[in-house]
């Protein structure tokens, strides 16, 4: 009996700090909002060959994002899209944020796109804050998006567009 006591005491001594530290944590997330326009620069695409339309295709895209506290940051995305017209599809990509003093953020992110009755697509975004520089060295966090990707026309580059927020802590130095 006083073993099974003894494990309850030990267990709830080391549940309480952890429950405390893990409050903290989530009280010291800060949120940052904003909104992201992208072109793309480079495309690349393979036919799947399952059905009319379906590809894989590696592409780039640069623009800017413009952050509700006022900042400005040149965006760069790496992404890799399956997509078939008219259908749901996805995409995952890696983001570079460039702030004017030089600091970055690397992000990564996954895209479920469905497409609206303009034959544009909807998206939905999730993600992390995988890495930064500068004031941002050491900082993790979650995304979170909605946005529209513009099917492009012939001879035409592809457009998007986020308004995401960012969840994240930076470590205190």
């Amino acid at each position: 009996m006083a073993t099974r006591k003894s494990i309850w005491v030990l267990f709830g001594i080391l549940v309480i700090p952890i429950w405390i530290l893990g409050s903290a944590i989530q009280v010291g997330a800060e949120m940052l909002k904003g909104r992201n326009v992208l072109t793309t620069t480079k495309y690349e695409e393979i036919a799947v060959s399952d059905e009319s339309g379906h590809v894989l295709a590696i592409l780039i895209s640069e623009g800017l994002a413009f952050f509700e506290n006022g900042e400005i940051a040149k965006m760069r995305n790496h992404r890799i899209l399956d997509t078939t017209p008219g259908k749901d599809s996805q995409s995952i990509s890696y983001n570079i944020f460039t702030f004017e003093d030089g600091s970055t953020v690397v992000t990564r992110t996954q895209r479920l796109m469905v497409p609206d009755k303009s034959g544009n697509f909807s998206a939905k975004v999730t993600g992390g804050l995988i890495k930064g520089t500068g004031r941002f060295e050491g900082i993790k966090g979650t995304i979170s998006a909605v946005g529209k990707d513009f099917l492009p026309s012939k001879g035409e580059a592809g457009r998007f567009l986020n308004d995401f927020t960012w969840t994240y802590t930076l470590p205190t130095k």
